[in-house]
């Protein structure tokens, strides 16, 4: 008999896997990053935020040691092109079976930009120019994209024309080059927690190994490493729909099939009369993990982590959080459902906005963990870069 998973079993194992009952919370960095495969960090306020969200004890102190003394955890561009923080097994996943493949585009373009601005041998341009700059990171350890201009003055002023843009400095398409390819990565930002900026470094030398190696023989190490990535996204997020995981990975259907019948992917149906995947060892039902209650930051893993959302989004609410492009903005949880949106105002006060009836219970709990969030960023004071469309609203 074909496994039926409900939309209230959905919500139990969201909020089980992804730490948001009180039971679930851990102080373990990289452990949470992993229960997610991995943190978005393309706003850098989101990898600390959805950290905390997580964490027994919120802090600011363990992310940061993750990230830049322990360096457990990693900044790769990897699935959709987007920027994201793993631990080292995931990243290794995430850049074989889904990186080298925009490092491939990003290669391409480049050589074709460097043509257009007259040099005769794009690769040797390009082999050249990347020497340079790991010589300077090399000599330098962490340096900044400004800091690499002023040793290679005569690179950064040769200018590389972008498809439907201007100009861009040479030095810096190198460096977004050279870290999709994985062999230089982005480490301690330029400025506090909250900057976008980083330093950059070469991957071998922030962690021994760098990126890592892919898991299986060369002729299949992508497939091994689509596998993989599967798994641990399944695991995460299941069950999921053929076309989340292939939105989630930015996959084609043909790397998406195959990756769930190489991970054993079992078929269940869902409400609604669709079809989802399970892991085979993950097929007995979850229970009850009791009230849950999070505010979460623009494009957390929770809120991104599948194409279809209806389950724990109402469609009422999706136009008030969502922008035009997709990107979910700051988030109210209660149960394992979306209910509204949050900011923080220029004081520092966190201002909360449910756009869906809740009990008694949950308003007081979210009115609660609105409190701990302003205490936990203290001073701080940030914009999120993907706002939820109704937060004017909430800074009128």
């Amino acid at each position: 008999m074909t496994r039926h998973v409900s939309d209230a079993e959905r919500r139990a194992r969201l909020v089980t896997r992804h730490r948001l009952a009180p039971h679930t919370r851990t102080d373990d960095v990289v452990a949470i990053s992993d229960d997610l495969v991995a943190l978005h960090s393309t706003d850098p306020v989101t990898v600390y935020l959805s950290a905390a969200a997580r964490m027994a004890a919120p802090s600011l102190a363990p992310v940061d040691a993750a990230l830049h003394t322990d360096r457990t955890l990693l900044r790769h561009h990897a699935m959709r092109r987007t920027l994201w923080v793993f631990g080292h097994a995931h990243a290794a996943l995430a850049h074989h079976a889904a990186t080298v493949d925009v490092a491939a585009v990003q290669r391409r373009d480049l050589l074709r930009q460097a043509a257009a601005a007259g040099h005769a041998d794009p690769e040797a341009w390009y082999a050249e120019a990347a020497g340079q700059v790991l010589d300077v990171l090399a000599e330098r350890g962490p340096t900044a994209a400004r800091d690499v201009a002023r040793a290679l003055p005569e690179l950064a002023a040769q200018r590389l024309v972008l498809p439907g843009g201007g100009p861009q400095p040479a030095h810096t398409r190198v460096l977004l080059v050279l870290g999709f390819e994985g062999r230089v990565l982005r480490t301690r930002p330029i400025g506090t927690w909250i900057n976008g900026q980083y330093r950059w470094a070469a991957a071998d030398a922030w962690v021994p190994g760098g990126i890592g190696p892919a898991p299986g023989p060369d002729g299949d190490a992508r497939r091994v490493a689509a596998a993989g990535l599967a798994r641990a996204q399944l695991r995460a997020f299941g069950p999921v729909r053929r076309d989340d995981l292939k939105w989630w990975a930015g996959w084609t259907v043909a790397t998406t099939t195959t990756a769930l019948a190489d991970v054993g992917a079992v078929e269940v149906t869902l409400d609604g009369g669709g079809t989802g995947f399970l892991l085979p060892d993950d097929l007995d039902p979850v229970p009850d993990p009791g009230p849950s209650v999070a505010l979460l930051p623009s494009l957390d893993p929770s809120t991104m982590g599948w194409k279809a959302r209806d389950w724990y989004l109402p469609a009422e609410v999706a136009p008030e959080l969502f922008d035009r492009n997709g990107n979910g903005g700051p988030t109210v949880w209660v149960d394992g459902r979306i209910v509204g949106t949050w900011v923080q105002r220029p004081d520092g006060a966190i201002a909360t906005l449910l756009l869906t009836p809740v009990a008694d219970r949950a308003r007081t709990e979210v009115t609660a963990a609105a409190r701990r969030l302003r205490e936990f960023l203290g001073d701080a004071r940030f914009s999120a870069r993907f706002p939820a469309p109704a937060q004017p609203r909430l800074l009128a």
